[in-house]
């Protein structure tokens, strides 16, 4: 009866286990994509019935549950729908800020960056995506000379 018993036990706690390692479809985020600007463009939260997009360092979150910051009329919303990374860097929504390129940053506005970028966007936000920008060059052809890892302030290992 011992034998039994142990025997039960370890095969009824087989399957927890495995649920904890391997996570449930339901449980996983959707696909994810390479967004055009124009394509970003559409999820700026001006529809009501859309999610909210926005992209730093080329990463495209869904801050759609951050409506009160990102949404239509909100303190954020300058930021939706682009590649927003220079004024995430430089803590500005000044428009000459809301661009993806990083030329000029200081040392301090790229760790500012990457703080924010891990602690607010990573920690809080799905990714959804990648701008067609990071790996794509304008004509749309692969850009051959990217390398995630000689990018400066860049980890694409941490972004999955």
């Amino acid at each position: 009866r011992k034998e039994t018993e142990a025997c039960h036990l370890v095969v009824v706690g087989l399957p927890t286990a495995q649920a904890r390692q391997t996570p449930r479809p339901a449980e996983r985020g959707p696909p994810v994509r390479l967004f055009t600007e124009e394509e970003l463009a559409r999820y700026g939260g001006e529809e009501e019935d859309q999610p909210i997009y926005l992209a730093v360092k080329g990463v495209v979150f869904d801050v759609t549950s951050g409506k009160e910051f990102y949404g239509r009329g909100a303190p954020y919303n300058a930021l939706t729908g682009k590649d927003s990374t220079r004024g995430v860097a430089k803590m500005s929504l000044d428009p000459a800020d809301l661009t993806h390129d990083t030329t000029g940053l200081t040392a301090k506005e790229l760790e500012a960056l990457d703080e924010v970028f891990t602690k607010v966007y990573k920690a809080k936000y799905p990714i959804v995506g990648y701008t067609a920008r990071r790996i794509l060059n304008e004509d749309g052809s692969p850009n051959l000379d990217f390398k995630p890892e000689d990018q400066p302030h860049f980890d694409i290992k941490d972004e999955f």
